[in-house]
């Protein structure tokens, strides 16, 4: 008991750490008390002229009009000083031992800290997307979740086909990996209903989207009004308005079509192809990416959830013409069905094939485990980097112990902020 005790005194925010950061740049503290200040100081001013005025008239003047206002002003600002000091002094002790002033000020100077964080983009979608942003939104909120809209299994497919919105699915997971309140939101937005006539099968969260979708008249207006009643710090824009669909060219020859049916029925696969081909990007994402300092493609499935999205006309011409640092996380794990036996080249000449040799400028790759556990519960992706050109290739440790075939985000997004702040080099690729 005694120690619990003694680790919470110590997470509290000491008084001078408080006030530093109730003082923090930019939170707007500093400005409106020296507004405060003039103001009062200026009404001094004006009261004292009033009551000279008042009780001196017809005597002579001392000394000159204009020194007599500095000294007034002078001895008001005193004043004033002086009764913000004694405020202060009165109230300091009750406020600086409040748990909520310690959470109130840890808040402000955070929210304003992240807001000046960089312009993110990630490309992607399904779990690694979501393992990314959660992450990330500790080093930003300036975040952008552009995600793929080929879905078509499950509830986000049922709604898809039954309602003519986008599926929302992948949408759903973003959203609650940029909340605040991660925790309860997963539990009530991964929430499926197990009976129901027409409830069973569906999310929660997949249903809220599109209730929302009907309310605000759009997909895009509705998964803004929900990033809002949420509290999400960022945003999920979706890589086209149209509806399309996939299609996986195997090496035989053969065409598989659906996104659930390629992987489901698995093969060596060519290329993957999107209808319509001449989807049109949704404007917005192709701002964002236009103004992003980081793009990262990945972590995902590689022909399901990444390159369906690089497909889309004008999304790989933004990428090549954006200043942004461009990134690609290579997947901890191989796919059943997409990407069998890759190893992490296989992963990153796939993703240039489809779109262009230098799409990225740096690809983070998991080091190889030695761990047997791990390589019984997943097939590792090989951390190898034969025949990879204009790409600086980074290794590092970023396995989830708790689910090894996954990054784990706070690892992860510390390597991208790395590479964002210089940590590693890399000469550009030859456009």
């Amino acid at each position: 008991m005694n120690e619990k005790k003694s680790d919470n005194t110590e997470k509290k925010l000491s008084g001078l750490e408080v006030m530093r950061k109730l003082f923090y740049f930019g939170l707007g503290v500093k400005r409106w008390i020296l507004t405060g200040v003039i103001g009062i100081s200026i009404s001094s001013i004006g009261f004292a002229f009033v009551i000279k005025n008042i009780f001196t008239l017809g005597l002579p003047d001392v000394i000159p009009w204009h020194l007599e206002g500095v000294l007034l002003g002078i001895a008001g600002l005193g004043i004033i000083l002086i009764s913000l000091y004694k405020l202060y002094q009165s109230t300091a002790p009750l406020l600086l031992s409040s748990s909520r002033l310690d959470v109130l000020t840890e808040t402000i100077y955070k929210r304003r800290s992240l807001s000046r964080g960089p312009k993110i983009v990630a490309i992607g979608g399904g779990t690694g997307l979501s393992t990314l942003l959660s992450g990330m939104k500790s080093y930003s909120d300036n975040l952008t979740a552009m995600i793929t809209v080929a879905d078509d299994g499950g509830s986000s497919g049922r709604l898809r086909r039954e309602l003519g919105i986008l599926p929302p699915g992948d949408f759903r997971n973003c959203l609650v990996a940029m909340s605040d309140s991660e925790s309860l939101l997963r539990d009530l937005f991964q929430y499926r209903f197990a009976q129901g006539n027409g409830l069973e099968g569906h999310n929660f969260g997949n249903l809220f989207i599109a209730a929302m979708a009907e309310v605000t008249g759009s997909f895009e207006k509705a998964l803004l009004e929900s990033s809002q009643v949420l509290a999400v710090h960022g945003r999920t824009l979706p890589v086209t308005l149209s509806q399309i669909s996939l299609s996986a060219q195997l090496l035989d020859g053969t065409v598989i079509d659906g996104e659930t049916t390629i992987t489901e029925r698995g093969g060596s696969i060519d290329r993957i192809l999107i209808s319509p081909q001449d989807a049109t990007a949704y404007p917005v994402a192709l701002e964002s990416i236009s103004n992003a300092d980081i793009l990262v493609i990945g972590p995902g499935s590689l022909y399901t959830s990444i390159i369906p999205n690089l497909l889309v006309n004008g999304v790989s011409k933004t990428i090549r013409e954006s200043k942004a640092t461009k990134i690609y996380v290579c997947n901890v794990a191989t796919q059943m069905g997409e990407t069998d036996g890759y190893s992490a080249s296989d992963h990153l000449k796939a993703l240039q094939k489809h779109t262009f040799k230098s799409i990225v400028e740096y690809a983070i790759v998991s080091e190889d485990s030695n761990n047997l556990e791990y390589h019984l519960q997943t097939n590792q992706v090989k951390s190898d980097s034969e025949d990879i050109v204009n790409v600086k290739v980074i290794k590092e440790d970023l396995i989830d112990t708790k689910l090894p075939a996954r990054h784990n985000a706070l690892k992860l997004a510390r390597v991208i902020m790395d590479v964002y702040d210089g940590k590693y080099l890399s000469n550009k690729p030859i456009r």
